[in-house]
C-alpha cells in the first residue's frame, strides 16, 4: 500500500526535527522515501524498524563500552596507586638497607681497627714485659752477688777482729773415689782453689762494670784497729741493708708488674674475643644487607616496570575511552530523540492522529 502524500509529510515532518543533528544517512533514506511518490507504506515501516534496531544496538554497545572503559580504568587506577606504593616501599627499603650498609661497614672497619690495635697493644706490653722481667732478674742477681761478696769480706773481717762472729767454710765431703784412697792409705785430691774475685768463689761482681775491688787477703796495717774494723764491717751492714731493701721493692714491684700484666693480658684476650664475634656477626649481618638491598633493587626494577606498562595501557585506554565517556549522554539523548522521532512518524504510517 503506498503512502498517502499528506500522511508523509507528517511523518516526514517528525524526522527533520532530529535529521539535521544527527546527519545519519539512514534518516536521509527514509526521508527520501517519504518524499517519493511510489514507495509503499510497508517498505517505510520496514525502513523505519530497522533503523529503531540499528539505534538500539548502537546504544547498547555504548553502555557496554563504557562499564568496560568504566570497570578497566578503575583496576586499572587501583593498580597504578599499588604500584607507585611499591615502587616507593622500595625505594624506602633500599634507602634503609644503603644507610644499614654504610653503618655496618664502619662498624666492620672499626672493630678490625680496634683488633688489630689491640693486637699491637698486647705485643708491646708483652715486649715491655719481657724488658722489665730480664732487667729484674739482672738487679737481683747483681744485688746477690753483691751481697755475697760483702758478707765474705764481713765474715773475713770477723775471722781477725771477731773470731765468735766468724763462719769457717764448711768441710769438704769427700767424694766416694777420695774415700777409696784415703781408705787404702793414700791422699785425696788437692782442694781446687776457689776462683772468683781474689778467690773467693763469687764470680757475678767480677763481671759487672763498676764492681768494688776485692778485699785483701790479710788486712796488715789494720790489724790492730779494731774500731776501725768495726765502722768497716758497720758499712757493710749498712750496705747488705741497703741492697736487701732494693732486693724487696724490686721483688715487689716486679710481682704487682707481673699482676697487673697478667690482669691487662686476661682484659685483652676477653675484649678480643667479643669484638671477634660481633665482627663476625657484623660480617653476617653486611652480607644479609647486600643480599635485601640487591632483592628490593631487583623489585622496585620489575614495580617500575610494570607501572610504566600500566601507564602506557591508561593512556591507551583514555584514547579509546575519552571520547564515548565525554559524549556518552549526548549520544544518547540524540538516540533517544531519533528512536522517539522514528516512532511517531511510524505511528503516523500507521494511521495515527498527533493533531
Amino acid at each position: 500500500m503506498q503512502v498517502s502524500e499528506g500522511v508523509a509529510k507528517r511523518a516526514l515532518a517528525f524526522l527533520e526535527e532530529v535529521r539535521q543533528e544527527a546527519k545519519s544517512p539512514q534518516l536521509d533514506f527514509i526521508a527520501l522515501a517519504l518524499k517519493g511518490k511510489k514507495v509503499g507504506f510497508e517498505k517505510v515501516i520496514k525502513m523505519i524498524d530497522d533503523m529503531v534496531a540499528t539505534l538500539k544496538n548502537e546504544q547498547s554497545d555504548d553502555d557496554s563500552k563504557k562499564e568496560y572503559c568504566s570497570v578497566q580504568m578503575d583496576s586499572l587506577d587501583d593498580k597504578k596507586k599499588s604500584l607507585e606504593r611499591s615502587v616507593s616501599d622500595e625505594e624506602a627499603a633500599m634507602e634503609d638497607a644503603d644507610a644499614g650498609l654504610a653503618t655496618t661497614r664502619d662498624e666492620i672497619e672499626a672493630l678490625g681497627a680496634g683488633i688489630k690495635a689491640l693486637d699491637k697493644a698486647v705485643g708491646e706490653a708483652t715486649e715491655q714485659r719481657q724488658k722489665e722481667n730480664a732487667e729484674y732478674k739482672s738487679l737481683f742477681a747483681s744485688d746477690s752477688a753483691a751481697k755475697e761478696l760483702l758478707n765474705f769480706a764481713k765474715n773475713r773481717l770477723n775471722k781477725f777482729y771477731n773470731k765468735a762472729l766468724y763462719k769457717a767454710a764448711p768441710k769438704r765431703e769427700l767424694s766416694e773415689e777420695d774415700r777409696i784412697a784415703v781408705n787404702m792409705g793414700g791422699t785425696m785430691a788437692p782442694t781446687a782453689a776457689p776462683g772468683g774475685i781474689a778467690g773467693t768463689g763469687v764470680t757475678v761482681m767480677s763481671q759487672l762494670k763498676g764492681a768494688p775491688a776485692p778485699p785483701p787477703e790479710t788486712f796488715g796495717a789494720y790489724s790492730k784497729k779494731s774500731g776501725e774494723s768495726t765502722g768497716v764491717i758497720a758499712m757493710i751492714d749498712l750496705l747488705v741493708k741497703d741492697l736487701d731493701k732494693e732486693m724487696t721493692e724490686a721483688k715487689t714491684q716486679e710481682k704487682d708488674s707481673q699482676a697487673d700484666y697478667e690482669t691487662a693480658m686476661s682484659d685483652s684476650a676477653s675484649k678480643r674475643a667479643h669484638d671477634s664475634t660481633s665482627l663476625t656477626e657484623k660480617t653476617a649481618t653486611k652480607a644479609d644487607l647486600e643480599g635485601d638491598l640487591q632483592a628490593h633493587t631487583e623489585a622496585h626494577g620489575a614495580a617500575s616496570k610494570e607501572l610504566i606498562a600500566t601507564h602506557e595501557v591508561i593512556s591507551s585506554l583514555h584514547a579509546e575511552c575519552d571520547w564515548l565517556l565525554q559524549y556518552f549522554d549526548v549520544r544518547k539523548e540524540a538516540r533517544a530523540g531519533e528512536v522517539d522521532s522514528l516512532g511517531k512518524a511510524k505511528a503516523i504510517l500507521s494511521g495515527a492522529d498527533f493533531a
